[in-house]
């Protein structure tokens, strides 16, 4: 659309975008201060050099241009002549907008009559410098003799942050396979030191795209502790045992092999929708994992000995895993063939999914099972040390004793 359209001239400001960019713009800046020379100082050279990077489109600013107004300002000679700004401004809009001198009523109709210049004498700016003002003693002086003016745009919104001015700078990417992180780094150490060493009185916030990956990122901090302990209690029930939870977290690092040689075979970065994606394979992870201890305890729990327990549990249940895995990427193959834009849009939370699943089936078919064979070693080395005598492997595991306390209350 940008090459058909072509370039237009006489156009203040053209952006071609699709709506889709999550969470805002991927790049996006915000300058705050109460000096507001100085901030659109700024803005405008933060926005040029921006114009200039070759990785960036559509730069665009929350501080649009308004209609352009007449800006007067009075000379010495016009207060020595008793006259003020507002008297000024007063005679000047009637005499180009209109003065209503009366109102009267004709039947029904309420009828307003206006005084003003004739459109011959009101249709140039230049009919300014011809006005006559009147002074309080009655008498009329030139207005070029007591005022200047010049013509600039008024404000058409006037945006704050944190009790500052602010105006917003943000350009999106002319490839989606460009890292913004990278781009916003690069203009954080070298551009904005510039700018803000230029214009002391401005400050700088990173906001869009960023500003929400960072909040995600501190809610996970945040919260993130808590999950994973509600998910180990939910899984320590289930297994009755404490173990066990801890060899599936300990899993979870490991996926993120998968997650980035994903993104490194398409060629993305990894961004906040790659941490949502993230955030639904530890789910899908957990839930393989229990299929499989689950299965693992059942078979101890009938009298197998736990190398065969172990085995039978990974026979069993690799249809239901791997099956789970091939369902979940086939689904999610048409969105990493697409080459459309939206769909590269959402690229990096299928990337996150679909690579990371296939690490973590072979995590649970292999390194789930030799988690648990290790962590029998251990309770089984602990065990004797603590009691003096040899034990079984099946002897430690909570299933199995699990088993036998059942078996004694019932007798």
């Amino acid at each position: 659309m940008r090459e058909e359209v072509g370039k237009l001239h006489g156009v203040e400001s053209l952006t071609f975008g699709s709506g889709g960019n999550f969470a805002g713009y991927p790049i996006s800046i915000s300058l705050l201060g109460n000096n507001i020379a100085e901030l659109k100082s700024a803005k405008t050279d933060l926005k040029n050099i921006m114009s200039a990077q070759p990785t960036l489109k559509d730069v665009t600013d929350n501080d649009p241009s308004g209609i352009k107004e007449i800006k007067i300002e009075l000379k010495k000679s016009a207060h020595l002549l008793g006259l003020n700004l507002q008297t000024v401004m007063n005679q000047v809009r009637n005499g180009f907008f209109g003065l209503q001198v009366q109102r009267f009523q004709r039947g029904q109709d309420e009828i307003k009559v206006w005084v003003r210049y004739s459109k011959e004498n009101r249709s140039s700016i230049k009919n300014l410098d011809d006005m006559w003002i009147i002074i309080p003693t009655g008498d009329r002086v030139p207005f070029s003799e007591i005022a200047d003016y010049e013509i600039q745009r008024g404000e058409v919104a006037i945006n704050h942050l944190e009790g500052k001015r602010e105006i917003q700078i943000s350009a999106d990417l002319k490839s989606p396979k460009d890292s913004p992180t990278d781009i916003l780094g690069d203009i954080n150490k070298n551009v904005l030191p510039e700018i803000l060493a230029k214009y002391p009185s401005v400050s700088v916030l990173f906001e869009g795209q960023n500003r929400e990956a960072q909040k995600t990122k501190d809610s996970l901090g945040t919260v993130g502790f808590v999950i994973l302990m509600l998910i180990y209690v939910v899984m320590a029930f289930t297994f009755r045992s404490f173990s066990q939870p801890i060899l599936l977290i300990l899993m979870v690092p490991f996926s993120l092999i998968g997650i980035v040689f994903g993104h490194f075979v398409h060629g993305l970065p990894i961004n906040i929708l790659s941490w949502l994606g993230i955030i639904a394979l530890i789910g899908i992870m957990v839930n393989d994992g229990l299929v499989l201890v689950g299965k693992f305890n059942g078979h101890l729990k009938e009298g197998l000995k736990f190398d065969e327990a172990l085995i039978q549990a990974g026979i069993s249940r690799f249809r239901a895993i791997f099956l789970t895995s091939i369902t979940t990427v086939a689904g999610l193959s048409p969105l990493l063939l697409e080459r459309s834009r939206q769909a590269q849009f959402l690229q990096p939370m299928a990337i996150s999914i679909s690579y990371g699943i296939v690490i973590a089936t072979f995590l649970t078919l292999l390194m789930l099972p030799l988690l648990l064979s290790l962590s029998n070693s251990v309770k089984v080395f602990a065990k004797r040390v603590i009691t003096g005598r040899e034990v079984s492997r099946e002897e430690v595991e909570r299933a199995t004793r699990e088993d036998k306390y059942d078996y004694d209350v019932s007798a």
